[in-house]
């Protein structure tokens, strides 16, 4: 559809490059006549960008003395060295150690979001104001990153494993509580109005109409979660919340170099077969061949 009509006795009197100039005004305006708000937003963040760099400092000559010494700090934690058989046993139990809170956290995060998913999801939930508070609730445990949980737990409960478990448990239970509430608001709703129109009660309906659809996508997006949180169980264990993050946080204290290349290594091999395994599992789940 043209913008503006043309009149055809007049039209054979232009110069073709007029005519669709005029036929087709709306696409020859200069770009910055009707994208001057996404230009206004550009140049603000360009200023914030430039502004940023300057603020901190952000040299090309910082960056290239501190890739120096990089390279000095990799050249020390060659070749990794555990140091002894008995320091060896020590690493494996700290990754064990990583792997259950990994395991324990995604678990009962998993387990307690899923009531928390319904009552989040609009078409599942009974109350309007329970899934406002239940949407909320998951957006401010999610908005808490899980270091700060874990130093929250920490003076809670104390140093070690159980307070890296609550760390995940609280981080994983907001992420969780959103990724299921909007994969239950995205289910087909047919096999529950089948299950509704037979006489079945509304938990029918949500047992027989939305879960069989769900479950393979719940799987999923918990064995993903896993995956993450053995390398964020690593990390949480740098202030003190347990597993081999705490042993790593030692030994860049101490400058034990070569140990500490060792212990990451380590932790490389682990997430990289938890990565593989959890993959394998994620296919079969959803029901494609992992190739």
């Amino acid at each position: 559809m043209s913008d503006v009509t043309v009149n055809p006795l007049a039209a054979s009197d232009l110069a073709p490059r007029e005519l669709l100039r005029r036929r087709y005004a709306r696409h020859f305006k200069p770009f910055y006549q009707d994208n001057l708000m996404a230009i206004f937003i550009g140049l603000v963040a360009l200023a914030v960008f430039v502004f940023g760099i300057y603020k901190l400092e952000m040299t090309f000559a910082r960056l290239w003395g501190g890739l120096g010494e990089l390279g000095k700090m990799v050249v020390l934690m060659l070749p990794p060295n555990p140091e002894s058989w008995a320091m060896t046993k020590i690493y494996l139990y700290a990754v064990l150690e990583t792997l259950a809170i990994a395991l324990l956290g995604t678990l009962s995060a998993a387990l307690a979001a899923f009531p928390l998913g319904f009552l989040a999801a609009r078409n599942t939930t009974f109350n309007s104001l329970v899934q406002f508070m239940a949407r909320r609730s998951s957006d401010t445990l999610r908005g808490v990153d899980i270091l700060i949980w874990a130093l929250i737990w920490i003076n809670v409960v104390g140093l070690g494993p159980f307070a890296g478990v609550l760390a995940l448990f609280m981080a994983d239970l907001g992420i969780f509580g959103k990724l299921f509430s909007e994969a239950i608001e995205t289910a087909d709703h047919k096999p529950v109005e089948g299950v509704l129109s037979t006489g079945g009660s509304k938990l029918a309906s949500v047992r027989f109409g939305i879960l069989p659809q769900l479950m393979p996508v719940l799987l999923s997006q918990v064995l993903y979660a896993f995956e993450s949180n053995t390398r964020s169980a690593s990390i949480i264990g740098i202030v003190g919340a347990g597993g081999i993050g705490l042993i790593l946080s030692e030994q860049i204290r101490t400058m034990e170099f070569q140990q500490m290349s060792f212990v990451i290594l380590l932790i490389l091999i682990t997430v990289a077969i938890i990565d593989f395994l959890c993959s394998k599992l994620r296919f079969a789940i959803i029901g494609v061949r992992a190739r």
